[in-house]
């Protein structure tokens, strides 16, 4: 079969909602001045590694991207699509963010702006080849639209090295799972981009570990009870992000051939696992009620979203969200507040 040759249609925008990819920005000032003297030698190395490029070569649309893709289905289509654009958005907001701490940090902290250079001409070759692989579907994104017009969040310093390691990480654990799985069962692998997740991984697992030495530079973020619970904090927000996400798209992790529940948990166990070796705590994802309440407020997160999208008044719609607004934070009070596991001491104990 030919690749359809129809010009695809350029999105200008992406539908902004609590779950979707943000764009940061943050004290380019305090970065410069950190002080990353204890960990200058992981970063060299981490430099060393990406100068090299292992994967230079690796984004290539092969032969096997060259065809139509009218006989996918549409359901198919639809939800492949949506997976498609909300990773392009994730990778294009790290190499915004990237870039622009690499040009402020030039002439301030060269060791930093390199890392942040490198690790920025990674996220534009995942954004590039994501947006190539949409045009297939006859639709991209407009990139260069969506860096001027979309909403950045401002995070202090601390939080953009906690919240972008256990991006890197988790996204690791999603990317490099789904590739096993489709390994094995290769009758779902419709599309050749999965084929690209092995090598592809490795650049989000390089960047965590980047994070991670940030991390552990500042031992504000890890050896006081402030750097405990910010940790506890970001741990649940994306765990909670993530089986909200995964369930609003189980329809995509059913045409990989995947349990949508299942999945969700072995990504935040592994993830959870990969923290301790960077943060001090980790949370106890393995009682009982870790799992249920984190699911359940995925259902009602659901049923907010079917409120939002019913023709109801908006004084009915605010009346019928409450409840399940207080609930959902009820959950994740309860989750935040179980006891942790102490990923220092056990760290201390091993070395």
């Amino acid at each position: 079969m030919t690749q359809t040759t129809s010009q695809p249609i350029l999105k200008t925008a992406t539908e902004e909602t609590i779950l979707s990819p943000r764009f940061y920005t943050t004290d380019f000032e305090a970065i410069a001045n950190m002080d990353i003297s204890s960990q200058e030698a992981e970063l060299k190395a981490a430099i060393a590694e990406m100068r090299a490029d292992y994967n230079r070569y690796h984004f290539v649309r092969d032969e096997e991207f060259k065809q139509s893709w009218d006989e996918i289905d549409e359901k198919t289509r639809r939800v492949f699509v949506d997976f498609l654009e909300r990773s392009c958005t994730s990778e294009f907001s790290g190499f915004i963010l990237f870039k622009e701490l690499s040009r402020k940090l030039k002439d301030r902290n060269p060791i930093l702006a390199e890392v942040f250079h490198l690790m920025a001409r990674d996220e534009a070759r995942h954004a590039g080849f994501l947006n190539k692989a949409m045009s297939d579907f006859n639709i991209s994104l407009d990139l260069r639209h969506l860096t001027k017009h979309r909403t950045y969040t401002f995070f202090k310093p601390e939080w953009v090295i906690y919240a972008v390691y256990l991006s890197e990480k988790i996204g690791y654990w999603r990317y490099i799972l789904m590739y096993r799985h489709l390994e094995k069962h290769p009758e779902y692998q419709f599309y050749p981009l999965f084929k690209k997740f092995e090598n592809w991984c490795q650049d989000e697992n390089r960047h965590g570990d980047i994070f991670k030495a940030l991390l552990r530079s500042q031992s504000s973020m890890w050896n006081n009870w402030k750097g405990r619970l910010w940790a506890r904090f970001f741990l649940l927000s994306v765990f909670a992000t993530h089986t909200l996400t995964v369930r609003e798209r189980a329809d995509f992790y059913e045409s990989v051939g995947l349990d949508a529940r299942e999945y969700d948990r072995q990504v935040i166990r592994k993830t959870n696992e990969t923290a301790a070796r960077a943060f001090p705590v980790t949370l106890n994802v393995e009682h009982p009620q870790f799992f249920q309440r984190l699911e359940r407020c995925a259902e009602r997160n659901q049923k907010l979203k079917a409120i939002a999208e019913s023709k109801a008044p908006k004084p009915i719609k605010f009346l019928r969200k409450l409840p399940l607004v207080t609930a959902i934070l009820a959950d994740l009070l309860y989750l935040y507040f179980l006891k942790p596991t102490d990923a220092e001491s056990l760290r201390t104990a091993v070395y």
